[in-house]
C-alpha cells in the first residue's frame, strides 16, 4: 500500500495514476450544477454509448467496477450453484472471487511463457483429457461438476490468443466472458478487446489508462444479455413505482459523477495508448541489454496498450531478487510491485481444481512491474531506469 506520505512526496513516483487533462472539470461541473450526481443522468448513458462504440459492440452497460461488471456477466448468462468456470491462475483475484459470488468454483489453468496469458495449449489439454463431454453437457472428471465457461483475462494490456479460446468454447458450448480489465483498447487480430467473446468487461479504476475514479463496464452484442444485465444492476426493479422485485438485485449501477469523468477520459484514449508505447519503447531500448532482466514481449498479432510495464528478474544473473529490487526502488522513492499471488494457492480457493500449474509460479517469484503512468515525465522514467542499472550485480 502506498503511504500518504510518499503520495504527498513530489520526488516520489507512483506505479499507475490517472492523467486529467481532459474535459473533465467541464463535465463533472455540468453534472454539479444541473444537480444530476447520483446513476441517473446522461453521462451514464454518453459513457455506455462511447465505449460500445470504441470497443465495437451492440450495447454496454455501466457498473460501479469491474468487478461488478463480472459478476453480472456470470448472473445474466446464467451461472448456477456449483458449476465451474475456467480462469487464469495468474491475475488479479476478482475473476476467481465472482465466480465464488455466484456459489460456483472457479477451475485454474496456467499462463504461457512466451507473453504471460492463459495457456491455450493447457486450455485444450485440459478440456479433451480432463473432462467429458455428453449430451451438450462438459463435465470435470476430477469434481464430478459442470464446467460453463471461459474467462479469460488480457493482463497487463496484452491479449490473450483468442481464436483458439473461442474455437474450444463452440467446441465445448461454453461462454467465453473477457475480463479485458486492464486492456481497453488493445486489440487481437483487429478487434478491440471485449468484442470477441459472448460478454466483455472492463475496469475504470484509478490505476487503469483511462478512469472514471472507479467504475466498470460490460458489454455485449446480445440484447437479451444487456437486458438482463441492466435489470440486475438496477436492483432488479419490475416496477419502479410500486417497488416490486421479483429476483434479488444488485446496487451495480455507476453515478453519473463518474460516467462524465469516463466519457472526458475515453476521449484521450488514442492519445494515452501513444504514451504508453513511448514509455514501453524507452524502457526496452534501456533494459534490454542488462544480464538477469527479461523484457515483456508482443505477439505478432496483438496491439498491447502496455498497461503496466513488467520485467522478469532472475536473481543469480541480475545480483539481486525481484523483491530486493522492489525494496532497493521504493528506498528512492519508485513505486514498483510484484504480480499477483498465483490465486490456486491461496487459501479461499483450496479446494478449486487447478490444472498443471508450472509457469504461474515461476512469473510471481521473478516479475516486477515499473511505474508505467500516461503521466511519467522522462525525467522521472530516466531516474527509475538508472535505479534499475545501478542495483544490477550490485
Amino acid at each position: 500500500m502506498i503511504k500518504m506520505k510518499h503520495i504527498l512526496d513530489n520526488n516520489y513516483i507512483p506505479l499507475s495514476v490517472p492523467q486529467m487533462d481532459g474535459n473533465e472539470w467541464k463535465y463533472v461541473k455540468e453534472c454539479l450544477d444541473t444537480g444530476w450526481v447520483s446513476s441517473v443522468g446522461k453521462y451514464v448513458e454518453d459513457f455506455e454509448q462511447v465505449v460500445a462504440r470504441h470497443v465495437g459492440r451492440k450495447y454496454a452497460v455501466a457498473c460501479v467496477n469491474g468487478t461488478s461488471a463480472l459478476h453480472t456477466a456470470l448472473l445474466s448468462l446464467g451461472l448456477k450453484n456449483d458449476e465451474e468456470i475456467i480462469v487464469p491462475t495468474l491475475t488479479f483475484a476478482a475473476p476467481a472471487n465472482v465466480v465464488r459470488y455466484c456459489q460456483a468454483y472457479p477451475v485454474f489453468i496456467d499462463v504461457e511463457k512466451k507473453y504471460w496469458q492463459m495457456d491455450v495449449l493447457k486450455l485444450k489439454d485440459f478440456l479433451k483429457k480432463e473432462c467429458s463431454y455428453k449430451n451438450k453437457r462438459l463435465m470435470n472428471k476430477h469434481t464430478g461438476r459442470r464446467i460453463r465457461g471461459i474467462i479469460p483475462v488480457h493482463v497487463l494490456g496484452h491479449p490473450v490468443d483468442m481464436d483458439p479460446v473461442m474455437g474450444l468454447a463452440a467446441e465445448f458450448g461454453l461462454w467465453v466472458i473477457e475480463d479485458a480489465a486492464e486492456s481497453i483498447g488493445a486489440t487481437y487480430k483487429g478487434q478491440k478487446v471485449g468484442a470477441i467473446g459472448d460478454m466483455g468487461c472492463f475496469s475504470f479504476n484509478g490505476n487503469k489508462i483511462v478512469t472514471a475514479g472507479g467504475g466498470g463496464m460490460l458489454v455485449t452484442d446480445s440484447k437479451e444479455l444487456a437486458d438482463r444485465a441492466r435489470y440486475l444492476t438496477t436492483q432488479a426493479k419490475d416496477d419502479s413505482i410500486e417497488y416490486v422485485h421479483h429476483e434479488i438485485g444488485y446496487n451495480y449501477r455507476l453515478t453519473n459523477l463518474q460516467a462524465a469523468v469516463g466519457v472526458a477520459q475515453m476521449e484521450q484514449l488514442g492519445k494515452y495508448i501513444q504514451v504508453k508505447y513511448k514509455i514501453a519503447s524507452r524502457y526496452e531500448k534501456e533494459l534490454g541489454n542488462i544480464s538477469g532482466l527479461t523484457l515483456p514481449r508482443q505477439a505478432p498479432w496483438v496491439k498491447s496498450i502496455w498497461w503496466l510495464y513488467t520485467i522478469l528478474v532472475n536473481g543469480k544473473r541480475y545480483g539481486k531478487s525481484s523483491r530486493v529490487l522492489l525494496k532497493k526502488l521504493a528506498d528512492k522513492n519508485i513505486q514498483a510491485r510484484p504480480l499477483w499471488h498465483p490465486l490456486h494457492s491461496l487459501k479461499p480457493f483450496q479446494k478449486c481444481y487447478a490444472y498443471r500449474i508450472e509457469m504461474a509460479d515461476y512469473l510471481y517469484e521473478e516479475a516486477l512491474s515499473l511505474p508505467s503512468s500516461v503521466k511519467l515525465s522522462t525525467k522521472d522514467q530516466i531516474k527509475i531506469i538508472q535505479a534499475i542499472k545501478d542495483e544490477a550485480y550490485g
